[in-house]
């Protein structure tokens, strides 16, 4: 039996994180895409690892249970990477709400339920997160605290509150945040922590699909005008999960950490600044 890594989403930077903490164990990667989960298991395990490819469809409890139970079987969880998601040029605002907000608090909860002492998790949430007007601290609880279940009948999260698909993003991404420190208690009672990563624009298939989409321009002039001066890359958000899930972190559990090349910066105090 060895330790066990759960990888939501086979994408980029799901990968570039399990390639720096997924070694030693078996690797379970869920995506929606049993293709795409394959592929991913292929690159790695070529390079050494081993990887197991699993159908999972983060809008469906049973479906993250299938592939909780699916890890379980080879071992204790000892990893969370949850980098699955779907953007705002991909999907509707139903869609995003199902799975950015609703799923990622379900499997938050469901991982809770198993994580071994000391085990660890990372997800992966948006610059965007931070790009909204501060919710009200009523709001921002019941986004942290409200039992899964309820969460998409929220009065905030209804179709005549949210404004399109971008802002259906911005509040799956608050709530992921606000999930993480809610859920982070929980996971400390059984010696676990859990983190979240915001990330900029990275290139990655889903960026590309961003800058060829209809915000395409508002992207690129984001990243041109950012400290950074340039987009990041799956291997440098990594190297933050890679701090969060090892030892040097140990004292850190329940935060966000912002890496998108100072464009959130740049967006409330530089150039970025929307103009009124």
């Amino acid at each position: 039996m060895k330790d066990v890594m759960i990888l939501t989403g086979a994408g980029q930077i799901g990968m570039a994180i399990a390639r720096r903490m997924g070694y030693g164990k078996k690797i379970v990667i869920g995506d929606k895409s049993l293709k795409n989960a394959e592929a991913i298991a292929k690159t790695m395990n070529e390079a050494g690892f081993d990887a197991e490819a699993v159908e999972m469809d983060l809008s469906s409890r049973q479906s993250i249970k299938q592939l909780i139970e699916k890890a379980a079987s080879y071992g204790e969880i000892s990893m969370l990477v949850n980098a699955a998601g779907v953007s705002p040029s991909q999907a509707s605002i139903e869609t995003i709400l199902k799975v950015d907000l609703y799923g990622t608090a379900v499997l938050l909860e469901e991982v809770g339920k198993v994580i071994k002492k000391g085990g660890v998790g990372v997800t992966i949430s948006s610059q965007s997160g931070w790009r909204m007007p501060a919710l009200s601290q009523e709001e921002d609880e019941l986004l942290a605290t409200t039992p899964t279940e309820e969460l998409l009948k929220l009065p905030l999260l209804q179709a005549e509150n949210i404004r399109d698909t971008l802002h259906a993003y911005q509040m799956a991404k608050r709530c992921n945040e606000k999930r993480v420190m809610a859920e982070s208690v929980k996971w400390g009672e059984r010696g676990a922590r859990l983190n979240d990563i915001a990330p900029g624009i990275i290139v990655t298939p889903l960026a590309l699909d961003e800058f060829n989409g209809p915000r395409g321009d508002f992207y690129k002039n984001m990243f041109a005008k950012c400290p950074a001066g340039r987009p990041g890359t799956a291997d440098e958000v990594a190297n933050v999960a890679e701090l969060l899930m090892s030892d040097k972190g140990a004292f850190i559990t329940g935060s966000t950490f912002l890496i998108d090349g100072g464009a959130t910066s740049s967006y409330f105090y530089g150039p970025l600044k929307p103009e009124k």
